[in-house]
């Protein structure tokens, strides 16, 4: 008897396996990149009933209904508004392509470019911090904070005590953090009881509690790092509120350090970036903010220098239907006739970048990357030194950043006059499922902040050679070829 139901346990589990496979061939490349496809049917078919758990809890790269029909509403209001603005006084002088590219942006995101901007760019991380915190101390109307990772330390106590004051003149005091990232940090608790105790209005970003009905994939997370003060003043960029190390036990053994790379912004641009925090504050607090707490962008002062900048932000993510960011960055990296510079922590391209790359060194430009010589995800560090080879045999300089510093800026640049910097790295994750925001400029002046700090780069750090990586040996390299595949889980 016991072997009788042993062998009908056997079939029902080969059949079950058989079910699954077939299950699977139909509906996982369905509506899904033919790369993320193969990986998760590579998965679910050598792991079948451990693959399609994990299909089935982190499958779905879409936020659910509710919420994208939420971000469609805000982008038709968004969009409703913009027709009636024209702040860009010089467009004539764009060459096709960038005005192709503005219209496109504002196709997927909503935002319009307009000029009249002052953008300058920091790299220092606790002069970044302090600027934040100075300008807070200037506000007589509001305060919006939104940032990835939210810490209460040594490093971003200034920060708060500007919070503080604010609150004490009346000042209206936002802030949004990302639950699942904010929650890990080091004394999570401490740092929203100070908020808390100071008496600034917050909200988490895609809180994953399941029991409260809030649930989502939960590896969909909202990236972005940007302030705005009274609607004058922004700041966008790569930098967490958190100290330097991140507090972390492994990160303070290791000697972390992370280089990041913020800008400030005046201008009718500062409009656009406060649009972005209105939208995530609307999305998770149902509250849509009116005009206490809002400015118009043909209220803001125009730069009207020979210095000033065209701009135009650009947010991205599971919300919207095309992948904005992914989008914006093969059309520049296509464009490109002289030079492509890329910047970026985690830098795991889809096969449309790769080619877009390798294609600009065909074409003869200067194309550059920089990378740190050490990374802090391992899993993301082997996938992205799985394209170290391709991309030096087709001609790209790859730069490493001197451990123990994790070059965490995320910027690109191109030719003399273009650039894009905020919170996105040029990998699947910030091309598909985080929450990301970007900030596109046009202006020789910002362009040539940028090449100073590209410049600083080299310096700190070493080039890679081609020669150099042929001598890694076989067993890291197959560590970066597993990751690859598994970066493609999406």
């Amino acid at each position: 008897m016991n072997g009788e139901l042993a062998s009908v346990i056997g079939w029902v589990l080969v059949i079950l396996d058989f079910a699954i496979r077939i299950a699977a061939l139909i509906i996982v490349p369905r509506d899904r990149k033919p790369t993320a496809a193969m990986a998760w049917l590579l998965a679910i078919f050598l792991i079948p009933f451990v693959g399609i758990i994990l299909f089935l809890v982190i499958g779905n790269s879409k936020l659910p209904k509710k919420r994208r029909a939420k971000q469609d509403e805000l982008d038709r209001m968004i969009a409703d508004r913009a027709k009636s603005i024209d702040l860009v006084d010089d467009r004539s002088t764009w060459p096709d392509w960038f005005a192709s590219l503005v219209r496109q942006n504002q196709q997927l995101g909503a935002l319009p470019a307009v000029g009249g901007n002052s953008a300058t760019l920091i790299g220092d991380y606790t002069t970044s911090i302090d600027a934040m915190a100075a300008e807070i101390d200037t506000a007589t109307r509001f305060v919006h904070v939104e940032f990835f990772i939210v810490s209460f330390d040594a490093t971003t106590k200034g920060f708060f005590a500007a919070m503080e004051r604010a609150v004490q003149r009346g000042v209206t005091v936002r802030l949004l953090a990302d639950y699942v990232a904010s929650k890990k940090a080091v004394a999570s608790t401490e740092t929203f009881a100070e908020l808390d105790r100071i008496g600034v209005t917050w909200s988490w970003m895609l809180p994953v509690r399941p029991l409260k009905g809030e649930y989502q994939r939960p590896d969909l997370r909202n990236h972005r790092k940007l302030v705005v003060v009274d609607g004058l003043v922004g700041f966008m960029g790569s930098q967490n509120l958190i100290d330097r190390s991140y507090n972390t036990p492994k990160n303070l053994k290791r000697g972390l350090q992370w280089q990041e790379l913020m800008t400030r912004v005046t201008g009718p641009i500062v409009a656009a970036t406060n649009a972005v925090f209105i939208s995530d504050w609307y999305l998770e607090t149902d509250e849509l903010l009116g005009d206490d707490a809002n400015v118009r962008a043909v209220d803001i002062p125009a730069d009207t220098s020979a210095d000033a900048v065209v701009c135009q932000v650009v947010p991205s993510g599971p919300g919207y239907a095309g992948e904005n960011n992914l989008r914006q960055f093969l059309t520049l990296v296509t464009s490109a006739q002289r030079k492509v510079i890329i910047t970026s922590p985690y830098f795991v391209p889809d096969e449309a970048m790769m080619y877009a790359i390798t294609s600009a060194c065909e074409r003869g430009l200067d194309v550059q990357l920089f990378v740190s010589e050490i990374g802090d995800q391992g899993s993301v560090w082997h996938a992205q030194r799985s394209y170290y080879g391709p991309l030096l045999r087709a001609g790209v300089q790859i730069w490493l950043y001197p451990a123990p510093y994790i070059l965490h800026s995320k910027h690109l640049s191109i030719d003399e006059d273009v650039a894009v910097i905020g919170s996105s790295n040029m990998d699947i994750r910030s091309f598909a499922l985080n929450s990301e925001v970007t900030l596109l400029v046009r202006g020789l002046p910002f362009v040539d902040q940028m090449r100073a700090v590209e410049q600083g780069y080299r310096d700190a750090g070493r080039r890679l050679t081609l020669e150099e990586w042929e001598k890694e040996p076989a067993s890291a390299t197959f560590l970066d070829g597993v990751a690859r595949l598994t970066s493609a889980l999406q």
